[in-house]
């Protein structure tokens, strides 16, 4: 029976492949913008993922994310070294500035100034330049994505000058950053360089990066922290989380993909639905004639269901290799550079497909179950 079951469905070759090309379409549609959905809201915390070296992050009690922090009072980071549990804690600075080029063309930057002692919060993955080059007189770094943004075209150089607030600073390392929401390039310096670069600005640090000593639950070093000194305190999970919290419920982001995403799925619902209902309808005979012959109800739905899962894993894994191939183009694309298949997408879509799937299902199953068996012998 099964079988005849998928000869009857490739028995007609223009409705067999519309079926297919129904739930490729829907997969790909699907996936890619579920992926891009989760690569754009994962930027909004990427400088959060990047900081390794500790699991803590200390602000205002205000900050409703990353991007959005008040400079601190420079005593804070004493008061956070004194609170039971933390290990260490550490200034860290995060602004926007101006670099302006010997050209006398200017981008704007994201700026990061790690602990001069320490270096936490500095770059892991180096393209060029070593770690400890940061330690020079003027030194900056910048994200591989902003050397490119910024000097298009041109090979990876170190050692070139240009101005950042009208200071002069000398790159001497390029590396790799998780890129952020937006496309700004990143720069890393030490924080006393970060002075120089806001001579009239007193406080400069807006997050203190701290660690929980071994043996201590981060979660409750953050409570001991916020009764003590009267700051937010947030696991590196809590914070970015937080972040991610205020991009989705803050911004049209959600919307405007989830508008897509559920046209997608009506689409693909739709589409599968009329045309497996269509060939459905052009089966009665046979599907009467098997009943005819005592082929039960539950054989003959166990029948459609194998016509309708055969369609959608071709159609899905279709849809998925698509998506996949599109991804692995665009990523050379720096606008869309580490945004690609995600798994949780593909298993999200995996399951509205069969969704739909069973949607088309029960929809032509109601023709075949009150069925007559003498409908073969008519016309």
């Amino acid at each position: 029976m099964n079988w005849l079951a998928l000869r009857m469905l490739t028995g007609d070759k223009s409705k067999y492949l519309s079926l297919i090309l129904s739930i490729t379409f829907a997969t790909l549609l699907m996936s890619q913008q579920v992926s891009i959905f989760m690569g754009v809201v994962e930027r909004s915390a990427s400088q959060i993922i990047d900081v390794r070296d500790a699991d803590l992050w200390v602000m205002d009690s205000k900050v409703r994310y990353i991007d959005e922090a008040p400079f601190l009072p420079n005593n804070d980071l004493q008061r956070v070294r004194g609170v039971p549990g933390v290990e260490w804690a550490v200034r860290f600075h995060k602004s926007s500035a101006t670099a302006r080029l010997p050209d006398g063309n200017f981008r704007n930057v994201m700026l990061l100034g790690v602990d001069d002692a320490t270096m936490v919060g500095s770059p892991r993955r180096m393209v060029l330049g070593e770690l400890s080059d940061l330690n020079r007189a003027n030194a900056v770094f910048i994200d591989k994505a902003g050397y490119e943004y910024m000097w298009p075209g041109e090979p990876f150089q170190l050692g070139r000058e240009f101005h950042i607030n009208d200071r002069r600073v000398v790159l001497m390392g390029i590396c790799k950053a998780s890129p952020p929401f937006t496309t700004l390039p990143i720069l890393y310096s030490r924080f006393t360089e970060v002075e120089r670069f806001f001579p009239t600005n007193r406080n400069l640090m807006n997050y203190v990066l701290a660690k929980a000593m071994p043996g201590q639950d981060p979660q409750q070093v953050c409570q001991a922290i916020e009764q003590q000194c009267g700051l937010m305190a947030l696991t590196q999970d809590g914070f970015f989380w937080k972040t991610i919290d205020y991009f989705m419920s803050s911004t049209g982001i959600p919307i405007n993909f989830g508008i897509t995403i559920g046209l997608g799925f009506i689409v693909g619902a739709a589409v599968a639905g009329q045309t497996f209902y269509l060939f459905t309808l052009e089966n009665l005979k046979q599907f009467g004639a098997l009943k005819a012959m005592g082929v039960t109800n539950a054989r003959l739905i166990s029948m459609i269901l194998l016509q309708a899962s055969a369609v959608s894993g071709i159609g899905y894994g279709l849809g998925m290799g698509t998506t996949a191939i599109f991804f692995t183009f665009t990523n050379r694309i720096a606008p869309m550079a580490g945004i690609h298949l995600n798994l949780v997408a593909a298993i999200g879509v995996g399951l509205a497909v069969v969704i739909i799937i069973l949607l088309t299902s029960l929809f032509s199953l109601r023709k075949v179950l009150f069925l007559e068996p003498a409908v073969v012998f008519r016309g």
